[in-house]
């Protein structure tokens, strides 16, 4: 029997009598097609498959020779292999304090010379780590300075003539930090292009300019990635085009056979080097990281088949430390991880929440839809649960909306039909015409907190998870003269349709921009939580009105905690609730879940997800108040 490859195909040449009954349903299993007239079985070249068929082969004891192009790519195999062994092994020295300080101190004073931004030890040392890779992941918590590293990495590998272009995908939110980081830490305004939004033939150009006319930064979406292969492909391919791929919160493509996920996947083998940035790289199982590390490394594969299978079944059966082996094993090497604890950032001032004291005409709203729901939850204990968690969610949605704004309860609540005061003519007339009636007091005292801290030539961001409450603040302030902006949903991100509006980028710039004049900004979190950092003028935050979505929370906060700034000035967190309204039981239980997600973080392959829209905290907290079911 032979083994062989012609023209990109495995093919075996035997005799009739060389094969088994057991072999034969292997090899068709594994997908070889047979010519039974020549009794040659055949299958595109696979790397994998290639070696995985010889180990079957002298496993099995099977009596074969191999051809002369399969020996010579066995051989190509096996230096492959041999480098790859040996570049995990000096990334792994390094990481347990065992490298060669001379060329350390090489890559230090480099920095100095070449880097504007002066890099704190952790980034210094991730950067080094990726650089000795050339292909890596970092994993480093959130305000840490990612970008900071990979752009530290990408101008040491441009100035070596490897690499000439830095071609980032990600979500929208990211594309402004990009572009600003890019000249805080190379001190350069680069050409860039944005090939998300608008039409896709608009985009197309930009993928096929003349080097000369080439940008030295693109920026793309996931979703402009999957409807762009072709044009990237090409792009990618171009002569001359020497491109750094950069997948950033690169959690977005962890389903296995997603499509998103496959739109990276098929581009990786024809980028120069590769990167994928995330601070929770397992958000809800082990299988997350596979992707990342069959992107970064195509022709290695990091992680084998076997071990992948292993890794499934092991997670299934809840034997977590035999998955923490073969991932430690596989890719212990190929990643950099930065913990919040060691980013030494000062530790932030949580005040304990302000109390307030609801008034008239909200306190009777609120009071009247929670005896509503009280009453109506006596009725739930034997209906479908599917049903009970849709109505809790809805129902738990309405207090919140009476805590933050009761003119809020005219609004639709996706999924939830119900009408808790249909019958209730004096309720229903009061929240149409609240507006008229009152302000709420929490307004109130936002104004007296707003005006202390710019008293004190501070600026503050102002959260609030609804949008007709920020814009009831952003009234609010402006009448009593006061100058600010809002960020929420409707803001247009840079790269969209929209001209005539500011962008997100444009009103953060100008926020955190010390003599703008720009002082407060009201944000939601589900729009400005991610990606856009505040830190470096903004030292205070106060939380209108908060949910049970703790990623949204977490991401908040880090907006004003973060490296390059937060090392020297504390971040002031300020909270305001109703007393003995829902505004209690969500803080309580935002506290208990940021410090269990907190002790989480620091783990070695922790699984924690910060994803900001997968959250049933609404309809926990209906089961836990009304039903009274431990949660």
């Amino acid at each position: 029997m032979t083994l062989d490859i012609v023209d990109d195909q495995i093919f075996i040449y035997t005799r009739d009598s060389d094969i088994s009954t057991i072999i034969k349903s292997q090899l068709f299993f594994w997908g070889f097609t047979l010519d039974y007239a020549a009794n040659i079985y055949s299958i595109p070249l696979d790397k994998q498959l290639f070696v995985k068929t010889i180990n079957y082969f002298e496993r099995e004891k099977i009596n074969f020779d191999l051809g002369s192009t399969a020996l010579k790519y066995s051989k190509e195999l096996e230096i492959i292999n041999y480098n790859f062994e040996n570049l995990k092994k000096i990334a792994e020295n390094y990481k347990e304090g065992n490298y060669d300080e001379f060329q350390f101190n090489e890559f230090r004073e480099f920095v100095a010379r070449n880097i504007k931004r002066p890099l704190k030890i952790h980034q210094l040392k991730a950067a080094y780590h990726l650089y000795l890779l050339g292909n890596g992941a970092n994993f480093s918590v959130p305000g840490s300075g990612k970008t900071t590293v990979v752009l530290t990495v990408y101008e040491k590998l441009r100035l070596e003539g490897k690499i000439n272009t830095l071609f980032v995908v990600g979500p929208p939110a990211c594309f402004g930090p990009w572009k600003n980081e890019f000249y805080e830490t190379l001190g350069r305004l680069p050409k860039f292009s944005l090939l998300a939004g608008g039409y896709k033939s608009n985009r197309k150009t930009q993928y096929y300019q003349l080097k000369d006319n080439r940008a030295e930064l693109y920026l793309t979406t996931y979703h402009s990635l999957l409807s762009d292969q072709k044009e990237v492909n090409d792009f990618l391919k171009q002569k001359d085009n020497n491109v750094y791929f950069v997948v950033d919160e690169a959690h977005y493509i962890k389903q296995i056979s997603g499509n998103w996920a496959n739109a990276v996947l098929k581009q990786a083998k024809l980028a120069s080097y590769r990167c994928v940035l995330t601070g929770t790289p397992l958000p809800r199982s082990y299988t997350d990281v596979f992707n990342l590390f069959d992107f970064l490394w195509p022709d290695q594969n990091p992680i084998s088949s076997s071990d992948k299978a292993s890794i499934k079944y092991n997670e299934e059966i809840n034997n977590r430390p035999i998955v923490k082996n073969i991932l430690d094993k596989n890719i212990g090497s190929l990643y950099y991880r930065v913990r919040k604890i060691d980013l030494n950032l000062k530790p932030p001032n949580f005040f304990e929440p302000e109390l307030i004291t609801m008034d008239k005409y909200e306190k009777n709203i609120y009071d009247a839809i929670y005896k509503r729901i009280k009453d109506y939850s006596k009725e739930e204990y034997f209906k479908n649960i599917e049903f009970v968690n849709k109505l809790g969610k809805g129902r738990i949605m309405r207090l919140r909306q009476a805590v933050s704004y009761p003119k809020l309860l005219n609004t639709a609540v996706e999924d939830y039909a119900e009408n808790l005061f249909e019958d209730l003519t004096d309720l229903k007339n009061i929240i149409r015409r609240y507006d008229s009636l009152e302000v709420p007091s929490k307004i109130r005292f936002l104004i007296k907190k707003v005006k202390k801290i710019l008293k004190e030539k501070n600026k503050v961001v102002i959260w609030s998870n609804f949008i007709e409450t920020i814009k009831l603040i952003e009234k609010h302030l402006k009448k009593e003269g006061y100058y600010c902006k809002k960020i929420y949903g409707a803001t247009p991100i840079e790269g969209t349709k929209v001209k005539e509006e500011e962008t997100r980028e444009k009103i953060r710039d100008e926020f955190v921009s010390v003599d703008s004049g720009l002082n407060i900004l009201i944000a939601n979190p589900a729009a400005c939580g991610e990606s856009i950092s505040l830190h470096k003028t903004c030292h205070h935050a106060i939380y209108y009105d908060l949910s049970y979505n703790c990623a949204q929370y977490l991401q908040s906060l880090d907006r004003i905690h973060r490296v390059g700034g937060s090392e020297y000035v504390e971040a002031n967190y300020y909270y305001l609730q109703y007393k003995n309204t829902i505004d209690i039981d969500i803080k309580k239980n935002i506290d208990n879940k940021t410090r269990k997600m907190y002790e989480i973080v620091e783990e070695e392959y922790p699984i924690y997800s910060l994803y900001m829209f997968d959250d049933d905290g609404d309809a926990e907290a209906y089961k836990r108040i009304f039903l009274k079911t431990k949660k």
